[in-house]
């Protein structure tokens, strides 16, 4: 088995990793602890898309550009006030740059407080600002057990048009009742996306498309793009076309990521404004440009699988675990990495999308490498901890909602993680010695990161604004 990277570099557009790391890599892997886990777990009764029964709420940075943004959004705000039948938003100012043990303090003292009663506390949460501004260490400890989304954009006017767009979806819903269902695949003849395409996939429009033939699924026939650049015209107008339509959308695409030049950034503009875009067949590059003026997925929701395609973190969970292996391969992967220094931003493809007053209302994308380990284990596809997404979202479920799911797969994850470090420990004071495949650990740490580390953009509350409010 191979651990293929959806990653290539932003001027040459070769693979970032080729061929994948093998099995092998992660034996040798000296990954010692285990990834933090939930100080406080929700009461999951109740349904989740109810916002009266599970309140919102918004996190914003204690900085005087932070109360701005809380201004910005008081449009958005009084919606989901009204939702939650007129009880009051809370709202939490927070420190810029927590880490992991600074965001679960912060996560058990203030969003926990025994002042505020459990009904109260808001599961759908509305981060604010950029990663430099909020931290992604506290939205990805928000999210082990909340319903945690994002909004960053570069200037106000993109905060104004995107809450424009979700009061407009709001107030006027399409006249359709079910959901389109798109697949779209880079195949670009690389390892990685090939594997993509079959482990992913397919399984995931088989499913659908079976599940749709027999009603247990009421969306549109499900549609696929598997563009391997042979056709006429470009391959950014064929994505685009794919994406188009007036009815709201749920869009699962797969591709290389962009990550570094391989002559290095221009600049930290030139950075922002390229790493997660994504890579088409023909070297062609869709960025922000191509989704920000025309529509995109208009009132839909898009799930974007591709390196940084959500954003770029402070420091990648991967680079230890790199920095050790004696590869070429790795080391090539490892000069990609932040750099320490330098600020951690959402990436501009979703920023745009989200800004377009017709693109989508929520976009899930990767803040770190994305690996093939999610959805391919030693061979087996893994495909239906996607696929749950797909069809709650699908099925007029809160992005925020559907999306945990997925992340529930990543707590059970970190459950068998810690386990396994317990099960040591115990062992080893007992006088015992552990008997665990350290290469399985691996394993399991690797899938949590990969897991982990898919977020959503945009209000969690949001769901594709279909007649009747979906067909679920």
């Amino acid at each position: 088995m191979t651990f293929e990277l959806l990653l290539a570099h932003a001027d040459t557009c070769r693979p970032a990793l080729h061929p994948g790391l093998d099995e092998s890599a992660l034996h040798s892997s000296p990954l010692t602890q285990s990834n933090p886990k939930p100080k406080r777990l929700w009461d999951a009764l109740g349904d989740l898309d109810d916002l009266r029964a599970q309140r919102w709420g918004v996190v914003y940075p204690a900085t005087p550009a932070g109360k701005r943004l809380l201004e910005l959004i008081e449009p958005l705000r009084e919606l989901r006030q009204q939702e939650q039948g007129g009880a009051p938003v809370q709202t939490y100012a927070v420190t810029p740059g927590m880490d992991w043990e600074e965001a679960h303090r912060w996560k058990a003292r203030v969003l926990g407080s025994e002042q505020v009663e459990e009904p109260d506390r808001p599961r759908y949460l509305l981060v604010l600002g950029d990663l430099d501004e909020v931290s992604l260490e506290l939205q990805q400890v928000l999210a082990t057990d909340a319903l945690v989304g994002r909004l960053a954009f570069a200037n106000e006017e993109g905060y104004r048009a995107y809450v424009a767009k979700v009061l407009h979806r709001a107030e006027a819903p399409s006249p359709a009742d079910r959901a389109r269902l798109l697949f779209y695949t880079s195949r670009d003849g690389t390892d990685a996306t090939e594997l993509g395409y079959r482990k992913l996939v397919e399984p995931c429009l088989s499913t659908c498309t079976r599940h749709q033939r027999t009603g247990a699924l009421r969306v549109e026939p499900p549609r696929s793009l598997a563009d391997d650049g042979t056709s006429e015209g470009s391959s950014i107008g064929r994505f685009l076309a794919h994406a188009a339509g007036a009815e709201p959308a749920v869009l699962l695409s797969v591709s290389h990521g962009l990550g570094m030049r391989e002559g290095g950034w221009l600049s930290a503009e030139d950075q922002r404004a390229l790493q997660g875009a994504l890579l088409l067949p023909g070297h062609e590059q869709l960025t922000a440009a191509e989704v920000a003026a025309r529509p995109f997925l208009p009132g839909g929701l898009w799930f974007c699988f591709a390196c940084f395609s959500g954003g770029t973190p402070a420091l990648s969970a991967y680079a230890p675990w790199l920095g050790d292996l004696h590869r070429d391969g790795a080391r090539r992967v490892t000069r990609l990495l932040p750099r320490p220094g330098e600020r951690p931003f959402i990436a501009a493809l979703p920023q745009a999308a989200l800004a377009n007053p017709e693109g989508p209302l929520a976009v899930v994308g990767h803040v770190d490498l994305a690996w093939s380990s999610s959805f391919n284990d030693q061979g087996r596809s893994r495909h239906e901890r996607f696929l749950g997404v797909i069809k709650a979202l699908a099925s007029g479920r809160r992005a925020g909602a559907a999306l945990s799911s997925l992340l529930r797969f990543a707590n059970e994850t970190s459950a068998s993680l810690t386990s396994s470090y317990h099960q040591e420990k115990a062992a080893l004071t007992a006088g015992r010695q552990y008997s665990a495949s350290p290469a399985a650990r691996a394993h399991l740490w690797m899938l949590y990161h990969d897991l982990a580390s898919h977020v959503l953009l945009g209000d969690p509350a949001v769901r594709l604004p279909l007649k009747h409010g979906g067909t679920r």
